[in-house]
């Protein structure tokens, strides 16, 4: 569980890990072609093109969202997407960066 107090008092924002463990959904926005060649085990493949089309499906999970990519630059357009759209999401950067995480858990 996260820091009662750190989240009520502004502390930082959980890790990468921490959100895994709780139970985050890992959305990769990379194209089809990339996830198939490699992905975070478990992730949903979602390209950042077609993430519009797909939010009130990803609203019924009722969970925390983590976006990867291939560098960090179009997962971090679909975490801002995803927050304006009323979710808590978080970019997880690179999707090895967020398999490492993965790992840890």
């Amino acid at each position: 569980m996260f820091n009662f107090l750190s989240r009520l008092f502004g502390g930082k924002s959980p890790s990468i890990p921490e959100l895994l463990k709780d139970g985050a959904v890992v959305i990769d926005v990379r194209t089809v072609g990339e996830f198939q060649r490699g992905h975070v085990e478990g992730s949903r493949n979602i390209p950042l093109q077609s993430l519009s089309t797909k939010i009130s499906s990803i609203k019924k999970q009722k969970r925390v969202i983590i976006t990867c990519c291939a560098s960090g630059m179009r997962s971090g357009k679909a975490a801002k997407i995803l927050r304006q759209s009323g979710l808590k999401a978080h970019n997880g950067g690179s999707w090895q960066a967020v398999e490492k995480a993965r790992r840890k858990t």
